[in-house]
């Protein structure tokens, strides 16, 4: 599935169907004429393609055969209207004659809320069937798109079988499957859809990745293509990313106003920096923070919020999660079984020396108190008096960790390989340069404990592991 990441590469053969596909515009059916739906169809249809609209509700249907907008959103209304005067556009309720006659099928139904919580996928599966019905009367090769907001493992767990069980049909031999996320702001659709952020094509055959690319060709040229479960994550991610952004500047104002603090000053400020705040920094799942600056600093935030009598239980929960991931770590190493540990990278990251608040001395010291043997090599720290002259700035914030700072230069190897040597685990807290060449001279069985993916791809051994891959 590797070759499908990144920007799609066109493959030099071409079956003759694809190559149809490819030079002509494809008939599309949106099925779903919600918000997603709707501007979708209309976009499409702006495109060239020849559109069709598919619901269960007349009321949405009607409207939108007349071209007009079901929903209040810029430019909508007129997209629609041309689409419709142009003989491109047309909608129906009849879900399985929208797909026999068209050779791409856009699925975008609701997903609300179950009542536990989670993803209702009612709507996806009774869609499935439909489309796995007008398939098995179909000899074409025909692309599904899914659309909606689903939990990763929908389109290949729940939307593919019920397609494969009611045609007969096998997913990438007959039919394609794929999940193309939609990122469009209400209010702002239509511009979003024609100069998208990023255009996301989960796949599992290089044919449906090519037509679908095609048809994104207008107005992104360089798609993602990745892997389905990948693709439905992204979307999640997303959104949870701007709830954080926005509860983070609201705790910010909350924090600012009793201290007559102009809020919107403040992060107006704080926006300007693309370099690290705005930014893929710091945006890499990995080991926890530390240092002298964000251990800290939260944690006088959060003291000055107590003392306003102000309630920011995102930034207080940010120690809590931070502490969660070091506690993975210590379960890693315990559940290895291991008696030897070695620990590459000991300050809080490379290419300094500075111990201050660095989580994998807390690792250490658990593992100290546990009765386990620790070896470590950092290339930026020497056995000096400047390792314990480090423990006087953090020994309020973490007296727990004297005894470690006092036994580090015991600890201290030399050499990389004078530290792995007899580890049982390996324990990576930091990418230092040559680091994959070190470990060529470990122990045969020993487990390597990568913190931070010292590599692009996770290697796929029973002896590598991490926290979050």
């Amino acid at each position: 599935m590797n070759k499908f990441v990144g920007n799609l590469e066109f493959a030099r053969e071409i079956d003759l169907l694809t190559l149809k596909l490819l030079d002509t515009k494809v008939a599309i059916s949106v099925i779903g004429l919600g918000y997603v739906g709707a501007v979708s169809l209309a976009c499409l249809s702006s495109l060239g393609h020849r559109v069709v609209g598919a619901d269960i509700d007349q009321d949405k249907v009607d409207s939108i055969a007349f071209g007009e907008s079901p929903i209040v959103e810029d430019r909508l209304g007129e997209l629609l209207t041309s689409g419709v005067a142009m003989g491109l556009l047309t909608a129906t309720t009849n879900i399985k004659r929208a797909v026999e006659h068209t050779d791409v099928t856009f699925v975008s139904v609701g997903t609300p809320t179950s009542e536990d919580g989670g993803c209702d996928t009612r709507a996806i599966r009774a869609v499935g069937q439909a489309i796995g019905e007008a398939l098995a009367v179909k000899d074409d090769f025909h692309v599904v798109v899914l659309r909606c907001s689903v939990p990763p493992g929908t389109t290949l767990g729940i939307m593919k079988p019920e397609i494969e069980k009611a045609s007969g049909k096998i997913a990438g031999v007959d039919f394609g499957i794929c999940f193309n996320p939609e990122f469009l702001r209400e209010g702002t659709a239509v511009a979003d859809f024609h100069a998208p952020p990023k255009t996301v094509i989960g796949v599992t055959d290089e044919r449906s990745a090519r037509v679908l690319s095609k048809i994104y060709a207008p107005v992104d040229e360089n798609p993602i293509v990745t892997e389905i479960e990948v693709a439905e994550l992204v979307k999640y991610v997303d959104n949870v990313w701007h709830a954080t952004k926005v509860c983070f500047a609201n705790e910010v104002g909350r924090l600012c106003k009793p201290m007559n603090i102009d809020s919107h000053a403040v992060m107006d400020i704080f926006v300007k920096d693309t370099k690290l705040n705005l930014s893929p920094y710091y945006l890499k799942p990995g080991f926890a923070f530390g240092g002298s600056c964000l251990p800290k600093e939260v944690r006088a935030v959060n003291h000055l919020a107590e003392e306003l009598g102000v309630d920011v239980p995102m930034i207080n929960a940010l120690i809590p999660s931070n502490n969660e991931q070091i506690e993975n770590a210590i379960e890693l190493v315990r559940k290895s079984g291991a008696k030897k540990v070695s620990v590459i990278g000991i300050a809080f990251k490379p290419g300094t020396d500075d111990l201050r608040e660095s989580p994998i001395l807390e690792v250490i010291s658990a593992l100290k108190k546990e009765g386990l043997e620790i070896s470590a090599y950092d290339p930026a720290i020497e056995p000096s008096p400047r390792i314990a002259m480090q423990f006087n700035y953090m020994q309020y914030a973490a007296p727990h960790l004297k005894d470690v700072v006092d036994t580090l230069p015991e600890m201290l190897k030399k050499t990389p390989a004078s530290a792995i040597e007899d580890a049982d685990v390996i324990v990576i807290s930091q990418k230092i340069p040559g680091i994959e060449d070190y470990l060529k001279s470990k122990k045969e069985k020993a487990t390597v404990l990568d913190l931070v993916r010292i590599t692009k791809e996770a290697p796929s051994s029973a002896d590598y592991t991490g926290i979050a891959w």
